[in-house]
This record gives structure tokens, sequence and C-alpha cells, in this order.
């Protein structure tokens, strides 16, 4: 499955937060960057699970340079880490 970007969040006394520009609705969050980028895997897995129940469209992840003209996107990534994270597809095989 294809990688999203994801923007990574963190203000002095909090915790790391994730979202994504394109799956809103989908957060995730860590004590440290590398926990919350694992736990975001999860989570849009864990997301796209729910939408395909729903049967819901799966939106495809918009590249680098299509969510730099997003005007919204670049107001939100200002003070953001910006990451790739793909689905945990492994997941649901080990549990």
């Amino acid at each position: 499955m294809a990688s999203y970007i994801a923007l990574v969040h963190k203000d002095q006394g909090t915790s790391y937060g994730v979202s994504f520009p394109d799956v809103p609705g989908c957060i995730s969050a860590g004590d440290t960057f590398e926990d919350a980028v694992a736990n975001a895997a999860d989570a849009l897995a864990f997301h796209f699970e729910g939408m395909k129940a729903d049967r819901d469209v799966i939106p495809a992840p918009r590249t680098f340079e299509q969510l730099r003209s997003d005007a919204d996107f670049v107001e939100d990534s200002a003070d953001a880490i910006v990451t790739m994270v793909a689905p945990r597809t492994a997941m649901a095989a080990a549990e």
C-alpha cells in the first residue's frame, strides 16, 4: 500500500501528534518521534479498515509537490516535521 505524507507536531510539554493531510480524521500520537510515527502507521491501517468496512473510497496520497500548492497544507506544515508513513499491513497478520 502507498505511503502518505504525515505532519508531526510537538508543543512544549506534550506528546508528538501526527495527522495526515490526505486522510482527514486520522490522527495519532506518541511520547517520542519514533513512537508517534509507528503509532501513525497503526492508526492509518485501522482508519483504512474502517473505511473499507463502510465501503468508503480510500483516498489516494498526493505528492509533496501537489501538497505544496495546497494553502492549508502550507499553513499546517509550517511548524511540523513532514515525513512519510505507510499503513502497517503486518499488524493484522501478527494478531
